[in-house]
């Protein structure tokens, strides 16, 4: 095995496209420790969750390519490019999945709509390690470098140390130029409400867009992501692909049919 082959592979998409300043940053903070292969949408795809096309033709484009560093762009969804990526582009299984750093936050039920979740989401599936990076910023020039160092730490114990099948991090960053430390935390109980804005078409009839406002439904909870991120802590929830309710199936077992 030659020396390249020796580096760990790190495979990493998003949901803002391939040119947003979250997936350069990132790329440029772990290409130390590995060789960093990006494939992303070539355009902005927030919202698509785990949503993959399977009515339209995918395509690649390369878009760069220097030591240790390629950079793709796909038609696609987020979930498109890491399995394009793994399919197509890929001669090894990469040994870390990176989703971000996504404009916005992804914490609380926000989760279950991200684009960026869904790229650790697919990536776990896979059974690689995957971890998702978000900051709470949706501006395109933010500024991600206060979360380099702690990137840079996670990622490599992640790398060392891998996660267990079928659980990925979704790691949340507060808006301020500095943290104070990381707590763990389960995803907070929210929902989003007023999310429809009708519109009077000019040429008759009605328009639609979604919006919405969040609502917190346990703000004092202080063992939640959401909670850590408004006290300015960043916050690391350990996600799972397996949905089941455990505590609702052991009620079941006792149901007569």
């Amino acid at each position: 095995m030659d020396e390249k082959k020796k580096r760990p592979l790190i495979l990493i998409s998003n949901d803002d496209g391939y040119q947003s300043k979250g997936i350069r940053c990132l790329a440029d903070m772990v290409r130390h420790l590995g060789d960093v292969l990006v494939c992303a949408p070539d355009a902005g795809r927030s919202g698509f969750s785990c949503a993959f096309s399977a009515s339209i033709p995918l395509m690649l484009k390369k878009r760069h390519e220097e030591e240790g560093l390629e950079v793709w762009s796909c038609n696609g969804t987020p979930t498109d490019c890491v399995k394009m990526a793994l399919s197509q582009l890929v001669d090894r299984k990469p040994d870390l999945v990176l989703g971000g750093i996504n404009h916005g936050d992804n914490s609380s039920v926000n989760a279950h709509y991200s684009g960026t979740m869904g790229v650790v989401l697919e990536g776990c599936m896979k059974y690689i390690p995957s971890i998702a990076y978000s900051l709470c910023d949706h501006s395109e020039d933010a500024d991600f470098e206060p979360m380099r160092p702690y990137v840079q730490k996670l990622t490599e114990r992640i790398l060392r140390e891998g996660l267990p099948v079928g659980s990925c991090l979704n790691v949340n960053f507060p808006l301020a130029p500095s943290f104070r430390g990381v707590r763990a935390c389960r995803m907070a109980q929210g929902t989003w409400f007023n999310e429809v804005r009708r519109r009077e078409h000019p040429r008759g009839g009605y328009y639609y867009w979604m919006v919405g406002n969040y609502r917190s439904d346990e703000p004092e909870a202080d063992d939640t992501d959401r909670w850590a991120l408004e006290h300015g802590y960043v916050a690391i929830t350990p996600t799972q692909i397996d949905l089941t309710s455990y505590a609702l199936l052991e009620q079941m077992r006792g149901w007569q049919f």
